[in-house]
């Protein structure tokens, strides 16, 4: 079996403190774990180099968003399959927020959602969605309680 891709969390937006290297961690724990999971046979996860996951402003999510999903405001996350995926922290503030979170729970909910794009799997309907978000606990769950290594 080939390596998995490197993974690279970066911080691109100034409006709120987000722990980089917390996020890095995670996702290096998140990311076998996403390959492990049952996918189509197309998973671009399973094919590239490596993973860029990168916090924006909402700002710059809305053009995103308009651009290339020709939808109006912004989103919490956007996944391109070349290996890009862009969090938007203020959405994240605001989730939290909104489900009594805390925004670095949120931003970990978006890596696990983004590699599971990129893994194939697909959120477009109601059984799909529901599905996404069981393995999206699960993957959460299990990336927490993995220990780190010394």
């Amino acid at each position: 079996m080939r390596n998995l891709p490197a993974i690279t969390v970066r911080n691109a937006q100034r409006k709120l403190f987000v722990n980089v290297p917390a996020l890095q961690n995670f996702s290096e724990r998140a990311l076998p774990l996403c390959l492990a999971e049952k996918a189509p046979l197309r998973s671009e996860l399973r094919s590239l180099e490596e993973v860029n996951v990168i916090l924006i402003s909402d700002s710059r999510m809305a053009a995103l968003h308009k651009k290339f999903l020709k939808m109006a405001g912004p989103t919490d996350v956007i996944t391109f399959q070349h290996g890009e995926i862009f969090l938007s922290a203020e959405r994240a503030r605001a989730n939290a927020r909104s489900f009594q979170t805390a925004i670095e729970d949120e931003l970990k909910l978006y890596i696990v959602h983004g590699l599971l794009h990129l893994r194939g799997l697909s959120d477009t309907t109601k059984g799909s969605a529901r599905a996404m978000r069981s393995v999206q606990m699960r993957i959460l769950s299990a990336a927490r309680d993995t220990p780190t290594e010394p």
